[in-house]
């Protein structure tokens, strides 16, 4: 006879439920905190009320005031009076909210590069003092690549910044310069209306010749090579040019250095030991005429205002 099987009443295992361990919240609240912390801090805003001008530190991604700007008054700029008057039309359009250029000052040494962007700034803001819109904010080399996260620290901004880079070139190995391509004209977000990037630089191009030849003779494609670094320049719509200056262009500087200071030493003395200076240092720059004015006014005791 057939021994009749029947069913189950019970499956092992089919209608347990899993069981909630106490401390399973615990863990993931210590995950969800610990993510937190490992995340960056929220962008703080600035209060651009108070200052002119703004020192970027990637870091603690913020922007601290600069009470007092290190620059030297536009009219002490001698010979470059082309590009002066080039830049501060370009800010003075830009400050009033009307379209304006990228601008690189590339070129000789101690020719007032650096100067001229804090003078223009300086000068233009003036003009604008009882709005206060017109701010200056210095970014350093190395922290290119942080590039997007100022950007969006001054998009939001009621005033308007000019983003300042002294001193901008690449090296080989460097790729940091793909980071301001996009951020100066490429990208989907571009540059925000309210920035303009002044660069200083010894280099026209931005890199060294002999980064150049080596992209020529390693490449594939050497053209599409040194395209690819050479058009980082170009999104700079206005390039300035500083040449090394004559004989009477640094006489000049000095003169007008030993005039605003008030200096008590001119004529045919001066002028004798002003060139003996430039040729102890092998060159002519408003570099070398502010330093040559310095030694004179610390050997004259006469303190030069601001220092």
């Amino acid at each position: 006879m057939a021994k009749r099987v029947g069913k189950s009443s019970k499956r092992s295992g089919s209608n347990k439920r899993p069981k909630t361990s106490a401390g399973s919240s615990d863990a993931a609240e210590r995950i969800a905190t610990a993510l937190e912390r490992l995340a960056p801090p929220a962008l703080a805003m600035p209060d651009f009320a108070s200052a002119d001008a703004f020192a970027w530190h990637p870091d603690g991604r913020r922007l601290t005031p600069v009470p007092r700007v290190n620059r030297v008054e536009m009219a002490l700029l001698k010979g470059i009076d082309r590009v002066r008057d080039m830049l501060l039309d370009n800010t003075e359009r830009f400050a009033k909210g009307l379209p304006a250029n990228n601008a690189l000052l590339w070129g000789a040494r101690g020719m007032g590069k650096s100067s001229l962007v804090k003078a223009a700034h300086a000068a233009v803001a003036a003009s604008h003092r009882k709005n206060g819109m017109l701010k200056l904010v210095e970014i350093h080399r190395e922290d290119i690549e942080s590039l997007p996260v100022l950007m969006e620290l001054m998009r939001g901004a009621p005033h308007r910044f000019i983003l300042f880079c002294d001193d901008l070139s690449f090296e080989a190995t460097d790729t940091s310069y793909k980071s301001l391509k996009a951020v100066l004209e490429g990208g989907i977000e571009g540059r925000p209306d309210n920035v303009v990037f002044y660069a200083t630089s010894n280099r026209r191009h931005l890199m060294a010749r002999e980064m150049m030849e080596n992209e020529r003779s390693t490449a594939i494609n050497p053209g599409e090579a040194v395209e690819e670094k050479v058009s980082l320049s170009d999104r700079f719509g206005l390039w300035l040019g500083f040449h090394r200056c004559s004989q009477d262009e640094y006489l000049a500087m000095v003169e007008g250095y030993v005039v605003h200071f008030r200096i008590p030493f001119k004529g045919e003395e001066l002028e004798r030991e002003a060139l003996e200076w430039a040729t102890t240092r092998g060159a002519r720059s408003g570099r070398v005429a502010w330093q040559y004015v310095q030694d004179l006014a610390g050997r004259l005791g006469v303190k030069l205002s601001g220092q």
